[in-house]
């Protein structure tokens, strides 16, 4: 990411510039254009010797000409300043990849379906509706509408709690509160509790109102009580103000952007859907293995170690994304130090050892196996495979 961070850096120079040349050029037109009308005034109404006119329009002329010029050179700066994005784009990224991409990997047609249905997915959860249309008819794939529905409303109610409408959303929680309950799911009283501070910022006109709202904390009360005692102890300060007393901290903003948190984990979780976008997390993934697998393919063309990487499904090394991108379980053998797959899945020996499949067939020796962490010998046929 140091590679990002270079060229952000280089782009927010030259934004600064932009910023600054617009300043700039709006002050200087500015004070020209308040000369010229002040000068055309003198000339309507002609009341001015003909000798200091001149001078004045040569004056005026001249600072134009000059304004242009300065204009014109700071313009010609910022090109230069633009340019240098360019080269740190070309010197902390390499434009040719292909050679740790594995080769016709979108050829068929299957995989360009797929392909396709993760980014219209991608589309519908970011709300772009129309975008998303437009894709699945020039690509020809088809999205039943029990798959568009949940995204449809979930992008509507995501809509209301940025405008701070709270409706949608308690209405969606009290629908789904036995499967939110489930959950454990905290949504539906943080939506209680927040319409209840809009209530407060209200001030002593919606004192009643609150005290009536009050009662759907009852529900909550085994869970929440401290939380609730918060709430109501902040109704004896709503004549003076929630912002000038002790419970100031429940008027703060960052709120809002925690209930849509809340809201996009929960009803992810009740539609059976990670909190991020597929499509988001690969590409994310992508730009932290990309820069890594280029300088170890970069290595093995120096040292000339053609043989080391020969399948590009597979990785040479083991790649760090982070525990955010821990989504199940991997076995690394620890005979042989690779990663199973699918043609050579873990197995588990009577004597509880786990190897590789290949591992097993290596060591096998006269139809026997011996364990390579205990004597124990065994026959290969009794590994059992297991799933992770």
């Amino acid at each position: 990411m140091e590679q990002c961070a270079c060229v952000e850096r280089e782009l927010e120079k030259v934004l600064h510039r932009f910023v600054t040349y617009g300043h700039q050029s709006e002050e200087r037109l500015d004070e020209l254009l308040r000369n010229v009308c002040e000068l055309r005034s003198r000339l309507v109404a002609y009341d001015t010797d003909l000798s200091v006119l001149h001078q004045t329009m040569a004056q005026c002329c001249k600072e134009i000409k000059e304004t242009v010029q300065m204009l014109a050179s700071r313009h010609k700066d910022i090109h230069g300043s633009v340019s240098k994005v360019g080269k740190a784009i070309d010197r902390n990224f390499d434009a040719e990849v292909s050679a740790v991409v594995a080769e016709n990997v979108w050829d068929s047609p299957e995989r360009q379906k797929y392909l396709s249905e993760t980014i219209v997915e991608h589309l519908y959860r970011q709300g772009m509706l129309s975008v998303a249309e437009d894709l699945c008819q020039e690509s020809g794939v088809v999205i039943d509408m029990s798959m568009k529905q949940p995204f449809l409303e979930l992008n509507r109610i995501l809509e209301a709690l940025r405008t701070q409408d709270l409706r949608p959303a308690l209405e969606w929680a009290v629908t789904n509160r036995q499967r939110l309950l489930d959950l454990n799911s905290t949504l539906e009283f943080k939506l209680h509790r927040l319409y209840f501070i809009s209530l407060l910022n209200g001030g002593i006109s919606k004192q009643q109102e609150a005290l009536q709202y009050a009662r759907h904390f009852q529900p909550f009360a085994s869970q929440h009580q401290r939380d609730i005692q918060i709430l109501m102890g902040s109704l004896v300060y709503l004549r003076h103000g929630i912002e000038n007393s002790p419970y100031r901290s429940l008027l703060e903003t960052d709120q809002w952007a925690e209930i849509c948190n809340i809201f996009t984990r929960d009803a992810c979780a009740l539609l059976g859907l990670s909190v991020e976008s597929p499509l988001s997390v690969s590409f994310a993934s992508g730009c932290m293995a990309l820069p890594v697998l280029m300088n170890i393919k970069q290595v093995i063309e120096q040292r000339q170690c053609s043989g080391v990487w020969t399948h590009k499904d597979e990785l040479p090394i083991e790649i760090d994304l982070g525990k955010k991108c821990w989504y199940h379980s991997v076995f690394a053998c620890p005979i042989l130090r690779q990663q199973t797959s699918e043609s050579n899945p873990p197995m588990k020996l009577i004597c509880g050892h786990v190897i590789s499949r290949d591992a097993l067939n290596k060591l096998t020796n006269a139809g026997k196996l011996k364990c390579p962490y205990c004597p124990m010998e065994q026959n290969p046929s009794d590994a059992k495979q297991i799933f992770f």
